[in-house]
């Protein structure tokens, strides 16, 4: 998506080896013109598969997840990462490593809000690992639902989380695959 992939290189920052800083755009101050441009791919690239839910993970994956949701008609689920008083009984819940975060979260999300045979759709801001998209497709699958595919926004490539997902069989897409944050500089999957 070039669109996106010229907001990386413009206001994208390398901190460190493997850390990507997008918050003018993505993960703190938001451009919702891009979101909902988002959301069209998204919506273009899993428009044959009869997708029910999106689902993501707070906070990060709601902007991306509720455009993308908006433009395939369908609710957005987002698992949460905080302990709610409302929501205690009849959930699932999954240990998730956050890469950037550099710690195990546990998400939640309702039982209520995925039935068996639903076809649910996952987004998130970024794949490194897999860890996030992992512990989503576990709660799908615990539902008796079917992981249609994973939306990434920006994937590192150089990390191993599309190798593992599509080993264990599920399809991703990333609108934006990076090769490389070497020498605080960014390389973009063919472009290296």
């Amino acid at each position: 998506m070039e669109l996106l992939k010229q907001k990386v290189k413009n206001e994208g920052i390398v901190l460190a080896k493997g850390v990507l800083k997008v918050d003018s755009f993505l993960n703190h101050q938001m451009d919702p013109f891009l979101m909902r441009e988002i959301g069209r791919e998204f919506k273009s690239l899993f428009a044959g598969d009869k997708i029910t839910k999106v689902l993501t993970i707070e906070s990060s994956g709601i902007a991306p997840g509720i455009m993308t949701a908006l433009e395939l008609e369908v609710p957005l689920i987002f698992a949460r990462k905080q302990k709610s008083l409302t929501l205690t009984e009849d959930i699932y819940v999954e240990k998730v490593y956050s890469f950037t975060k550099r710690e195990t979260n546990e998400i939640t999300v309702s039982k209520k809000f995925i039935e068996p045979g639903e076809r649910v759709l996952i987004v998130d801001d970024f794949l490194a690992n897999g860890e996030a998209a992992f512990g989503l497709a576990r709660i799908v699958e615990q539902a008796g639902a079917t992981v249609a595919g994973i939306g990434i926004v920006i994937e590192k490539s150089f990390q191993p989380g599309r190798e593992l997902l599509l080993k264990a069989g599920y399809r991703v897409e990333s609108l934006v695959r990076i090769a490389s944050l070497e020498d605080e500089k960014m390389a973009f999957v063919g472009e290296e």
